[in-house]
């Protein structure tokens, strides 16, 4: 689960990516000037949408715990067609060396074989 005890290592790699998340997202997140206070206020919200089994956020870690790698979101769709709407995304430095792709192709395998959704939107993706 993403929670408030990433802040630090979440902020990192949200900073270090954030001209690859406006590509990917295609919206102003996260904005310049974007704050550690910001973030806190993020991680909060994702935290108790988990806990309240709402909206689902997960962090994408190292081996050995020292950086956030990424992040990964299931989320309820506005749709009545798409039981949820999958997003994900991993820091520049990991992006270039191509474990966006193996994120992906990994969280649609254990999305199909463990959650009970038949249609699910990975928006941005093939």
């Amino acid at each position: 689960m993403l929670s408030i005890d990433d802040i630090k290592k979440d902020y990192e790699a949200v900073m270090e990516s954030q001209e690859l998340l406006h590509t990917m997202y295609g919206g102003p997140w996260p904005r310049s000037g974007f704050t550690i206070e910001e973030n806190l206020k993020d991680l909060k919200r994702h935290q108790q949408e988990f806990l309240d089994r709402k909206a689902f956020a997960y962090t994408v870690i190292s081996l050995d715990d020292s950086r956030v790698l990424g992040c990964l979101y299931i989320n309820p769709s506005d749709e009545m067609t798409i039981d949820a709407v999958v997003t994900m995304w991993v820091r520049q430095t990991e992006y270039d060396k191509g474990l966006d792709e193996i994120l992906f192709r990994t969280v649609k395998k254990w999305i199909s074989l463990n959650w009970p959704f038949k249609n699910v939107d990975y928006p941005g993706r093939i």
